[in-house]
């Protein structure tokens, strides 16, 4: 077993007009999150976000108010003011490297050119963090990605992200006890299509 998180930090942008884009599927995961802990969030301006604490759980959620290429300074206030090592804090994000449906745990590695994980590896001047890829799929032309990824995503795209975050819900215990490596094998295991019923001659 390996430390459980003390912090679930959700990206995004802040605004209604950002709240259905697919750069905002962090936070969506962490009011999902909110919910079923029971946690409200509330905004915390000396954290440059809103938080949520659900004590019973012991974890505190974070989603910063900085657009997203300056999370870190979100993140880093928050870890500095409550002493959070970074091998506690898992970042959930859009993945453009995985497909809608398509979800993946990680501890460090590299950051895929994503502006919210750089900003908060520049503040916490480490990689070692956790990190909760929920797939929103590529556009295709590196030209189109920053207009890609602040749209919604069509309809069967988001039907597929939900059911990622419905598999991250469900792995959410084992996470919430440090069982990394059980977390991720329910997370990263899509449920089989059910087989079409046989029709009777």
């Amino acid at each position: 077993m390996q430390a459980a998180p003390r912090l679930i930090v959700g990206l995004g942008n802040p605004g209604a007009e950002y709240s259905e884009t697919r750069h905002n599927a962090g936070f969506w995961f962490c009011e999902r999150l909110a919910r079923e802990l029971g946690a409200s969030f509330s905004v915390e301006s000396r954290f440059h976000g809103r938080v949520a604490h659900a004590r019973a759980a012991g974890v505190w959620l974070l989603q910063p108010s900085t657009f997203m290429n300056r999370s870190g300074q979100a993140v880093g206030a928050f870890v500095r003011f409550h002493r959070i090592p970074p091998a506690e804090i898992l970042v959930v994000h859009d993945e453009l490297d995985l497909q809608p449906g398509d979800l993946r745990l990680k501890f460090g590695g590299g950051l895929g050119g994503h502006n919210g994980l750089k900003d908060i590896t520049a503040h916490l001047a480490t990689q070692d963090y956790w990190r909760m890829r929920i797939g929103i799929g590529h556009p295709g032309d590196r030209d189109e990605v920053v207009n890609y990824v602040l749209k919604p995503p069509r309809r069967e795209e988001q039907e597929a992200i939900d059911t990622a975050l419905d598999r991250a819900l469900l792995a959410w215990p084992l996470v919430a006890r440090g069982d990394w490596n059980a977390a991720m094998k329910q997370a990263h295991t899509k449920p089989k299509p059910l087989a079409p019923p046989k029709l009777l001659p």
